[in-house]
């Protein structure tokens, strides 16, 4: 992991605090925003920004490395939010393939660049994994469970995801009490949890009366608008919303939406920021990547630039907007442009980006 910048004042550059855009300067210490005359860097021409939490990435395919999210730390994220799928999604194995997943992402989060939480996407229909499932949420291996209730035509599945599924429908009459149980056992552990892709406005308030509050990607305007209605959370996506989705958009126009998260694609979020920010305004379109998914997700020390919080800074150029700088708990992640030239213009930095930045993140 990249290690702890020295105490640090950003200066010149347009800074998200407190709900509006500021020429000010900000400053963190160990970590965390502080306050007091520090060593500079000038990032005049710049916009600092609270780091970005992606409130729903799938985990990434292939073995889990301290690089699988590099891409994310590049694309100014420093929360992400990983999901591994539970139930027949995840194939006949999908606990154990979780359960091992959870280990060594556990194992490797000290050293990772964006601060990791774990989700579970767990099918409805896994009856069978219930005691697996809460065990693990008590280990606190997780920060957070979404159920789904996929139903697909089996003849459309590959070999071993049709035996899976066909398997699991035979306890779905079972579901309505697991999912009462499991509500039970996350409230006990007050971790969060929500449904993913409700159907309908029924479903989704089914879900919310066993407190299954957070709307992950409602699959109609009518499940979200019915989320919304019941004061529940609602998570958009910013993929769909960047290639055009109209219902997307209208909800987000509507206020329908709390947060966006990135389904895999962490560059989609500042730019589904930029192209809300001419109608919505800056605050408003970044706090749909920042302060709505950390409050939607109970983390209170992020997603705002208030003097104690987490140093998670996203630097993004002004012009391009292109993230040229990615801060998180105060250690530079990632790091790139004309922005590396000026950190490493500074006396401090020539030895520490050296050791801590690969040559990717070299300025281009």
């Amino acid at each position: 992991m990249p290690a702890l910048l020295p105490p640090l004042r950003l200066t010149g550059a347009l800074v998200l605090r407190d709900g509006a855009l500021q020429r000010r300067s900000i400053a963190f210490a160990a970590g965390r925003l502080t306050r007091g005359p520090l060593p500079e860097v000038d990032l005049s021409g710049y916009l600092v920004m609270p780091g970005i939490v992606d409130a729903h990435a799938p985990l990434p395919p292939g073995p889990f490395e301290t690089t699988t999210l590099d891409p994310a730390a590049a694309a100014g994220v420093t929360t992400s939010v990983v999901v591994l799928p539970w139930g027949w999604r995840g194939g006949p194995r999908a606990a154990t393939m979780a359960e091992a997943a959870m280990a060594r992402i556990a194992a490797l989060r000290p050293r990772l660049a964006p601060d990791v939480r774990l989700h579970l996407l767990a099918e409805a229909t896994a009856v069978r994994d219930e005691a697996r499932l809460i065990a693990a949420a008590g280990r606190r291996h997780l920060h957070g469970v979404v159920f789904a209730d996929s139903r697909v035509e089996p003849h459309s599945l590959p070999e071993d995801l049709r035996a899976a599924y066909v398997a699991a429908q035979r306890d779905r009459r079972d579901v309505p009490r697991h999912l009462c149980r499991l509500a039970e056992a996350l409230d006990a552990l007050a971790l969060p949890y929500g449904s993913h892709s409700d159907p309908d406005g029924e479903t989704r308030e089914r879900h919310s009366m066993i407190g299954a509050r957070i709307a992950v990607f409602p699959a109609t305007r009518s499940a979200a608008v019915a989320a919304h209605a019941m004061m529940s959370p609602v998570i958009l996506s910013a993929p769909r919303l960047l290639a055009g989705d109209r219902v997307t958009a209208g909800l987000i126009a509507e206020g329908v939406c709390d947060a966006l998260a990135s389904e895999g694609e962490p560059a989609s979020l500042a730019r589904a920021a930029a192209l809300l920010a001419p109608d919505l305004g800056w605050p408003k379109a970044w706090g749909l990547i920042s302060s709505g998914p950390a409050e939607v997700l109970r983390m209170a020390d992020r997603g705002r630039l208030d003097s104690g919080a987490r140093a998670d800074l996203t630097v993004v150029h002004a012009e391009s907007g292109a993230v040229e700088a990615t801060i998180c708990a105060g250690r530079l992640t990632w790091l790139s442009g004309e922005a590396a030239r000026r950190f490493r213009a500074q006396a401090f930095a020539a030895p520490l980006l050296s050791r801590t930045l690969p040559p990717p993140m070299a300025a281009e």
